[in-house]
């Protein structure tokens, strides 16, 4: 039980890890033991939260890079290799959320959503799978999509159908890379309260976000932590899910479970 997740001296990158749900698995990876090279566009931002996994008797390196090219992305998979001596896990948080009705939507703001929110997991992929099969190991991969790839993504749909991709590349992964014992998966996430989604909040003047999921009819009635995020990559990347592949796991509060028709459940207001 002293290593529970199989994760103790793992090398194991996180990109994306300077803020939000980046940073908390990047913290909670080092709390389990694990090797972590933090990566991130925000150079100073990855070795702060670097720093941080330190400070809590960690152990963890930073980089800079930008994975939104493929030699971008393989410089920072390379770089996470050399910097940890291996590399067996990748978690990639990387994705921004733009919005545009479909009737104003154009090509260029199409592509720059696929850009940000997909196709940097295949570039990513790709290295890190080359890496996993020239050094023999039985690597992991995780990524973040949206249950905005779940439901119909009003004003959102660029986004929505890049995060769609991501959990059909995850199968994809799955399917081609399972003969060298790798293993791909995704967490989709509904409402997380991650800093930039509070910062928004503020500026709007919402005192409490959660009035806007309890409005919703969310079972859990509230928004969800980065930590909450962080803890099912973690698992995915662990041993502890060392017979799953090429799943996306739902993090949504219980929303998916939800009744949608409030007005014609017999037991309202019971």
């Amino acid at each position: 039980m002293t290593d529970l997740f199989g994760l103790k001296a793992t090398p194991s990158l996180v990109i994306g890890g300077a803020s939000g749900i980046g940073r908390a698995t990047a913290r909670m990876l080092g709390r389990v033991g694990a090797s972590v090279a933090v990566a991130d566009l925000d150079p100073a931002g990855a070795a702060k939260v670097a720093e941080e996994i330190r400070a809590e008797g960690g152990k963890a390196v930073s980089l800079g890079g930008d994975v939104l090219d493929p030699k971008g992305a393989l410089a920072v998979v390379d770089g996470a290799h050399s910097a940890l001596g291996g590399l067996e896990v990748v978690v990639n948080i990387v994705g921004f959320a733009a919005w545009s009705p479909l009737l104003e939507m154009d090509l260029a703001t199409w592509n720059h959503d696929f850009e940000r929110n997909l196709n940097h997991h295949l570039f990513v992929g790709q290295a890190a799978a080359r890496r996993f099969v020239a050094d023999g190991v039985a690597g992991r991969i995780a990524m973040v999509a949206s249950v905005s790839g779940v439901y119909g993504a009003p004003n959102h749909s660029a986004y929505g159908a890049a995060k769609a991709g991501v959990m059909a590349l995850t199968r994809s992964m799955a399917d081609e890379w399972g003969r060298y014992g790798i293993r791909a998966n995704a967490v989709a996430p509904d409402c997380i309260l991650t800093p930039r989604a509070q910062a928004g909040f503020t500026a709007r003047g919402v005192e409490d976000p959660n009035d806007i999921v309890r409005a919703d009819g969310m079972p859990l009635a509230r928004w969800g932590q980065p930590d909450e995020i962080a803890g099912p990559l973690v698992f995915l990347v662990s041993k502890l899910s060392s017979f799953l592949t090429g799943q996306t796991l739902i993090v949504d509060g219980g929303m998916n479970a939800h009744f949608p028709h409030a007005g014609a459940n017999p037991m309202r207001g019971k």
